[in-house]
């Protein structure tokens, strides 16, 4: 771990963005945690303080792309960089494509696809000066198989995965790389209030027959900002029990 520059992480309120900044600060990093909710963000920075860690919290709306910008900006100021970017944060607006209206879907796409666009242009300018930089977009199995009622959705993190091949290939000489991971059936909020036949119907899709945890995202996450994946940029890392293959 060469470079111990500041890491951000975007939606780190809760589930997988969470476990990720934890993780990222048990592996030494400095983190910053972006989020909406200033009680949830109180509530990582005690938890990250209880293992003996400092996490900078900062509450942002990344739809709001001007100021979302301009904190990625001033942190980039304080710390001389940003070394990590970690674009996490996405929403759900599903339904049937008949019935999606123009905003469910533009709305997914600004969070999803636009904000992470945003990211990227911002700390590349950091990134590229300093000669090093680690991207890591969660897209999701969605965006590599599709699924039905999220054409929305999966639009946006197929096009992530587009935008972070693009993005690899434009900064690989200036030392940054810029992968994806793409999460399967993951135990979160949103899974656990699933009823328990659509939970035992999707473990039926996963060859390893069982849900993932946010733990795994996190570690895979952890590797791809790591020296020991420095010779790795443009993939994408489907962490899905082989639902993909």
């Amino acid at each position: 771990m060469s470079e111990k520059r500041l890491a951000v992480v975007t939606g780190a309120t809760r589930g997988i963005g969470k476990a990720i900044a934890l993780e990222l600060l048990r592996q030494g990093r400095d983190v910053a945690a972006l989020g909406r909710s200033e009680t949830l963000l109180a509530a990582l920075k005690q938890e990250a303080a209880d293992a003996g860690h400092t996490c900078d919290t900062f509450a942002v709306d990344i739809a709001d792309t001007t100021k979302f910008a301009d904190t990625l900006t001033s942190l980039a100021e304080r710390d001389g960089g940003i070394g990590i970017l970690v674009n996490n944060a996405g929403i759900t607006r599903d339904n049937l494509l008949v019935r999606m209206s123009d905003e469910q879907f533009d709305e997914v796409l600004q969070v999803n696809l636009k904000a992470a666009f945003v990211a990227m242009r911002t700390c590349a300018k950091s990134m590229m000066r300093n000669k090093f930089g680690r991207i890591v977009n969660i897209s999701s199995v969605s965006g590599v198989i599709g699924n039905a009622g999220q054409s929305n959705y999966a639009a946006s993190k197929a096009g992530l995965i587009g935008m972070t091949k693009s993005v690899a290939r434009e900064f690989a000489r200036k030392n940054v790389t810029a992968n994806c991971v793409a999460p399967g059936f993951i135990k979160t909020d949103m899974i656990e209030q699933l009823p328990e036949a659509a939970t035992e119907a999707a473990k039926q899709m996963i060859p390893m027959r069982r849900i993932g945890c946010v733990e795994d995202i996190a570690r895979a996450v952890a590797f791809l900002t790591d020296d020991l994946a420095g010779y790795l940029t443009g993939q994408v890392l489907c962490v899905d029990g082989g639902m993909a293959m």
